[in-house]
């Protein structure tokens, strides 16, 4: 169902744009912006990792670090039949985790100094889970394409005022008004087709670590460190707000029509339901003890 929900959202996406394209330009203009949109998307797909680590100075974690990320993310990725992702470092004290790449062969994931120093291993591993089934589901390519889409259809709205072609048909107003809506349409589509990822990912991701109230403990502590913690990279790339397993922004309170996650109440619901299911563990238990804070003069993270 989160499948076909996604696929409707993105036939939705792809109309918005083909008609903002017609409002400007006619039949001939709908085609252009089909074919600016593709290149867009090509662009960004073939590049979205590269940029979005840059965004967040996004750090290599090497194999072997004391604090055993590698072995833990490559036993998990082994349980979701994936190859070893590229493991990343951002170094905020918010905690949170983003996964990226064009492709499971390509993919990428970050977690930042806040999250592996406030979560228990656990957690940790509860949460690497959730970012490598985003990477299964291809969620992160579905991502970069309707972000993508969003940034053009605004684009174009932009440029409306600049084309006789709109204002015939429209006015002024419509034209205007236009500039408005269509943006805003775009980014409530690009916020439903983020919400329905998460709750597909939380689920796929308990099961690949086995325990759901790993990753149901983890949300609640991430959710409330977010609120109170500044992300400054996040702010000031507020496109990448989606691709976060919390939404790292809280300078704006938003209603839930326009937020870019689930409520964190509700997915955490959801995965108590599913751990009282019963599920088996498919991670080797380890202690609950904290993974320790990064030592002094280390900047890059706790990794050698």
């Amino acid at each position: 169902m989160g499948y076909a929900k996604t696929a409707i959202l993105m036939a939705a996406m792809t109309a918005l744009f083909m008609g903002v394209g017609y409002l400007i330009g006619g039949t001939g203009g709908a085609l252009i912006a089909l074919v600016v949109a593709a290149g867009m998307n090509a662009f960004s797909w073939w590049n979205s990792d590269r940029m979005v680590l840059r965004m967040h100075n996004a750090q290599p974690i090497p194999p072997g670090d004391r604090m055993g990320l590698h072995d833990m993310t490559a036993e998990l990725a082994r349980n979701a039949g994936l190859p070893m992702p590229k493991l990343y470092y951002i170094d905020t004290a918010q905690p949170n985790a983003f996964a990226t790449g064009r492709n499971p062969e390509n993919a990428a994931v970050a977690v930042t100094a806040g999250l592996v120093r406030s979560l228990s291993r656990e957690e940790v591993a509860g949460v690497i889970a959730h970012e490598l089934a985003h990477i299964r589901n291809h969620d992160t390519a579905i991502m970069t394409v309707t972000a993508t889409f969003a940034g053009a259809i605004s684009m174009l709205a932009n440029f409306a005022l600049f084309f006789g072609g709109s204002r015939e048909r429209l006015g002024l107003v419509g034209t205007i008004a236009m500039m408005i809506l269509a943006p805003l349409a775009a980014a409530l589509v690009q916020m439903a087709i983020s919400r329905t990822r998460e709750y597909a990912a939380d689920k796929a991701g308990a099961e690949i670590c086995g325990q759901p109230m790993w990753l149901a403990s983890a949300l609640e502590k991430i959710a409330s460190g977010a609120a109170r913690v500044d992300n400054h990279a996040a702010e000031r790339n507020p496109a990448t707000a989606h691709m976060f397993i919390i939404n790292p922004l809280h300078a704006h309170k938003h209603d839930s029509l326009f937020a870019t996650h689930p409520a964190t109440e509700n997915r955490v619901a959801a995965l108590r339901e599913l751990a009282g299911g019963g599920t088996t563990p498919r991670v080797q238990p380890v202690s609950d003890s904290r993974i320790p804070r990064a030592g002094r003069g280390q900047r890059k993270g706790p990794w050698s």
